[in-house]
C-alpha cells in the first residue's frame, strides 16, 4: 500500500506542475539513465528501461551525441556512454574550480618528490568521482583518469569522503547508498570510522596486485570536501616507501586543506 501512495503522490505532483518540458526531460531521463548504467547501451535498451518507445528517443539521442553529451560505445559495441561534457560543465562551477586550482600545484609537487601518480576525488550520490589527477613524473606508472567513477563503498576514497564528514552528512550519504548489500555496508562504515580516527586509509588495492592505495581527507568547514589518494605501485628500485609516501600525502592534503580555509575568509 504505501508504494502505490508514494506512486499516487508522485503522479499528483507531476499533474500539478505548472510547465512541462516533454522533449527536454527525455534528454534529461537519458543521461540520467546512463550514468547509472556502467555498460554503454543501446536507445532500444534506453526505451525499454525508461518505458518509451524507440521512436520517441531516437532523434533525442542523436541530438544528445551531435551536442558532445554522449559518445558511441568504445571497442566497437553496440551503444552510447556518458562523454566527460557534463562533468567539465560541472568542474567549471567555483568550488570544485578553486579546490582544482589550489590542489593540483601542490599535488605535482607530492608527486615530484614521491615518485608516484596522485588523484583527488569528490563524493557524487554513490559514487566517487575523480576531479584531478598528476601523473607519477618517471617513464612508467599507474593512474587514475579523469572522470573515473566507482561505488563509493569500494574505493579508498570512498571511506575518506565518509568518515570524514559530519552525522548529518552521513546521514545524508547512507541514503543514497541504501540498496547496498547490508553486510557490505557495514564493512564500510566500520572501515570508514577506522580512517578517521587513524587520519588516513592505507589499504592493498582489491583489485591491482602490487597497488597499496593511500587516500587522507582535504577538509572543508564541516569535513572532507575531497578525498587525496595516491595509488603506490612497486618499483624497482624504489623511489620512495609507503611510508614516506604516506606522509607526504597527508602533508599535501592538509596544505591544500590550509589554503582553501584562508581563500574562504
Amino acid at each position: 500500500m504505501t508504494g502505490k501512495r508514494n506512486e499516487a503522490a508522485k503522479a499528483t505532483a507531476e499533474d500539478s506542475r505548472k510547465y512541462k518540458a516533454p522533449a527536454l526531460e527525455k534528454g534529461l531521463d537519458i543521461l540520467e539513465l546512463l550514468a547509472t548504467s556502467s555498460e554503454p547501451m543501446t536507445t532500444s535498451q534506453m526505451a525499454a528501461r525508461l518505458g518509451r518507445s524507440v521512436s520517441e528517443l531516437f532523434r533525442m539521442v542523436l541530438a544528445l551525441e551531435y551536442r558532445g553529451y554522449i559518445t558511441p560505445a568504445e571497442d566497437g559495441r553496440d551503444g552510447y556512454a556518458l562523454s566527460n561534457k557534463l562533468f567539465a560543465l560541472g568542474i567549471a562551477r567555483a568550488p570544485t574550480k578553486t579546490l582544482l586550482e589550489t590542489a593540483l600545484p601542490i599535488m605535482s609537487a607530492l608527486s615530484r618528490e614521491i615518485g608516484q601518480s596522485c588523484h583527488l576525488a569528490v563524493p557524487s550520490g554513490d559514487q566517487i568521482v575523480v576531479v584531478g589527477r598528476i601523473e607519477n613524473p618517471g617513464d612508467l606508472g599507474f593512474s587514475v583518469r579523469i572522470g573515473y567513477r566507482r561505488p563509493l563503498i569500494k574505493a579508498a576514497s570512498g571511506k575518506v569522503l565518509f568518515g570524514f564528514q559530519a552525522p548529518d552528512v552521513q546521514s545524508v550519504m547512507l541514503k543514497a547508498l541504501a540498496g547496498e548489500d547490508e553486510s557490505e555496508l557495514e564493512t564500510f562504515i566500520s572501515s570508514a570510522e577506522q580512517a578517521r580516527k587513524a587520519g588516513y586509509v592505507r589499504t592493498p588495492s582489491d583489485f591491482i596486485d602490487g597497488v597499496t592505495d593511500l587516500s587522507t581527507p582535504v577538509i572543508g568547514y564541516r569535513g572532507a570536501l575531497a578525498a587525496l589518494t595516491v595509488p603506490h605501485v612497486v618499483y624497482h628500485p624504489e623511489p620512495c616507501s609507503v611510508d614516506r609516501a604516506l606522509e607526504g600525502l597527508r602533508e599535501a592534503a592538509q596544505k591544500i586543506s590550509s589554503l582553501l580555509t584562508e581563500q574562504s575568509h
